[in-house]
């Protein structure tokens, strides 16, 4: 697929609207698809070498702030989806935000766009804390121009 928001070549998973995502208005759940941003954020993450192990290592991690969603269509059972992200802003510092669009497959709408902030803390203390060298270049590489 392309015509994706920011550019043609995102991070892109996979997904399928499970039976256990439907609520009892007959879509996926709201929750469902924060936890979708989730797996996503974190799969681009490791892809960038910036694993549970090397957050561990560097006693730092990448934690929400704020989410900003937009729901604009919903997913039903056995939809096949793709789910995009790009790194959009980050201070080097401290903050970092994610932007997300989540596609039906089949006809290429969206059916979401969201926006994620996350702040870099020290995992020992939960205070937030300077990103390491190691995020600065890891997320840095994925970073779109400005």
């Amino acid at each position: 697929m392309s015509n994706w928001d920011w550019v043609d070549a995102p991070f892109v998973i996979d997904l399928q609207v499970q039976a256990e995502d439907i609520d009892g208005l007959g879509h996926a759940n709201n929750a469902v698809y924060v936890s979708w941003l989730e797996r996503c954020a974190w799969r681009h993450s490791q892809s960038l070498g910036l694993d549970l192990a090397e957050y561990r290592r560097l006693d730092r991690a990448m934690a929400v702030l704020r989410h900003e969603i937009d729901y604009l269509a919903s997913a039903y059972q056995g939809d096949e989806l793709q789910l995009a992200t790009w790194i959009i802003e980050s201070d080097q510092r401290l903050k970092m935000t994610r932007h997300f669009q989540l596609r039906r497959s089949r006809d290429a709408a969206t059916l979401l766009r969201a926006r994620t902030t996350f702040v870099c803390i020290e995992l020992s203390s939960g205070r937030p804390k300077r990103m390491p060298p190691e995020f600065v270049e890891g997320y840095g590489r994925a970073l779109l121009p400005a």
